[in-house]
């Protein structure tokens, strides 16, 4: 066969069998990127790209592969959710980077976080005032939470990296 027409034929087949896997896979797979997930939409991506362009490469063994990763991201996953040490490979825990209306500097050198991306985060949440505001959170998937009061409880804080050391 012609390369343009096996870069054709398989690109488009290939094409089809990664959405209908990841379509099969579940949301979790479409979620928003922590390191995990980018890791595999990049070897998706990768697998993709050699079919398209490898004529060494069958339509069969890029399904495979196609396959392979989603089903072992979806062991991992599935054991992380029943390991915290699997968990704690895999993700890592969201940080603290403001407090009752102080930044915490030193959080924020460690994620590599400025305090013009928390001001930032804070406008687009809609409040004017840094004072009034009770919690960032940088989340696992790189984006911050912002929480404006506090509660009794403030449970929706528990596993925040920093939030009982500041207390």
């Amino acid at each position: 066969m012609h390369p343009i027409a096996h870069t054709l034929i398989v690109g488009f087949l290939s094409f089809l069998a990664l959405i209908v896997v990841i379509r099969l896979s579940g949301k979790r797979t479409l979620s928003k990127w922590n390191a995990f997930d980018f890791v595999v939409t990049i070897a998706l991506g990768s697998t993709l790209s050699t079919a398209l362009v490898s004529t060494d490469v069958s339509l069969a063994q890029s399904i495979t592969a196609f396959v392979l990763i989603v089903a072992l991201q979806f062991v991992i996953t599935f054991t992380s959710v029943r390991s915290e040490s699997v968990k704690n490979l895999v993700k890592s825990r969201p940080a603290l980077l403001l407090r009752d209306g102080e930044f915490l500097t030193r959080t924020m050198h460690q994620e590599r976080v400025v305090e013009a991306e928390l001001r930032a985060a804070i406008r687009e949440n809609g409040i004017a005032d840094v004072e009034k505001v009770h919690a960032v959170v940088l989340e696992t998937d790189g984006t911050f939470s912002v929480i404006s009061q506090a509660g009794t409880t403030n449970s929706a804080l528990a596993g925040v990296a920093g939030y009982d050391v500041v207390r």
